[in-house]
């Protein structure tokens, strides 16, 4: 670092800064519907990577539609995209509930094994439908380029464009778990479960439903992943390590707890990986999460219930 000025080192921060910042919106996008299947439900979902590549090949296969058959709304075609990859992971997400993990309630090391053949299972299909190779998306017009903030400073427009999408989708949840009767409920439920049923709270249908959100925003994941990376059949795989350290960290039923994990992770990555190599880095991060895990396993921010 002795060969970088004070100026060099403040420009450095800053764009790495803003790096960790486009990380930390794929990690709360992805975290978010980790924290509310593991946190809420107590299912491990080693799938959950593929749901996030799911909404990352329907934002392809949306591009494509729109290229081919009404390139005149090309524009405004990533707002489809997203709404389409909410919708095709979530209805995927009703569909492996109802079949497999409806069995698996309450037995967290089955639903691991179950979900991992089931994320062996997404690959193979994705690779037989889409081949082994990766593929990219082309982005609109107006979300190419970059705002010159500084002499040596560069914000991408897409980077800002997946911040705005993360608080949006964010804010939605807090207030859907927080702010709504479905909310209340997915609470009570998770609380005390026969209690819930006993006033009539059908539990049935919501760990469905609250299984379809949490896949349902894995997949509006896929759909900010495709403006900083390529898709591939195994690309989901390299995310969830880290998504399941952040929602860990954070503590499995805070929404806080995941927002601020996911930026102290995304953060201390991106700026050490500009003066170490990838590795290095997240092994730094890695060694530095275990070491608070110990301190306080419970994660950094605990839900206080009423016992």
């Amino acid at each position: 670092m002795s060969d970088y000025s004070v100026a060099d080192l403040i420009s450095i921060i800053s764009m790495q800064g803003f790096a960790g910042l486009s990380l930390f919106s794929v990690f709360i996008l992805m975290s978010l519907g980790l924290a509310i299947i593991f946190g809420q439900m107590g299912v491990i979902n080693m799938a959950h990577g593929e749901f996030m590549i799911l909404g990352a090949y329907t934002t392809y296969l949306t591009q494509g539609f729109f290229q081919r058959y009404i390139p005149f709304l090309f524009d405004g075609y990533f707002f489809v995209a997203i709404i389409l990859a909410f919708i095709t992971a979530g209805l995927l997400g009703v569909l492996v509930e109802r079949v497999l993990i409806r069995h698996l309630y309450r037995r967290p090391l089955d639903t691991l094994l179950g979900t991992w053949g089931l994320s062996l299972i997404l690959q193979q299909s994705y690779r037989s439908l889409f081949g082994a190779r990766e593929v990219g998306v082309e982005l609109p017009p107006w979300l190419m380029g970059a705002l010159q903030v500084g002499d040596s400073i560069e914000i991408p427009i897409n980077g800002l464009f997946v911040m705005v999408l993360t608080i949006v989708v964010t804010l939605s949840v807090y207030w859907l778990m927080y702010h709504s009767s479905w909310g209340t409920q997915v609470r009570a439920v998770l609380q005390n479960r026969p209690m819930a049923a006993a006033v009539g709270i059908n539990t049935d249908r919501i760990d469905c439903r609250t299984f379809a959100l949490g896949c349902g925003i894995a997949g509006i994941a896929g759909s900010a992943f495709t403006m900083i990376g390529s898709t591939g059949p195994t690309a989901g795989q390299l995310y969830i390590v880290d998504t399941f350290l952040v929602v860990v960290f954070g503590g499995a039923q805070s929404l806080l707890g995941t927002v601020a994990s996911a930026f102290l992770i995304s953060q201390s990555q991106s700026t050490l990986e500009f003066f170490l190599s990838g590795s290095m880095a997240k092994v730094l991060t890695l060694l530095f999460v275990v070491g608070i895990l110990m301190l306080r396993p419970q994660g950094i921010f605990v839900s206080k219930l009423r016992r």
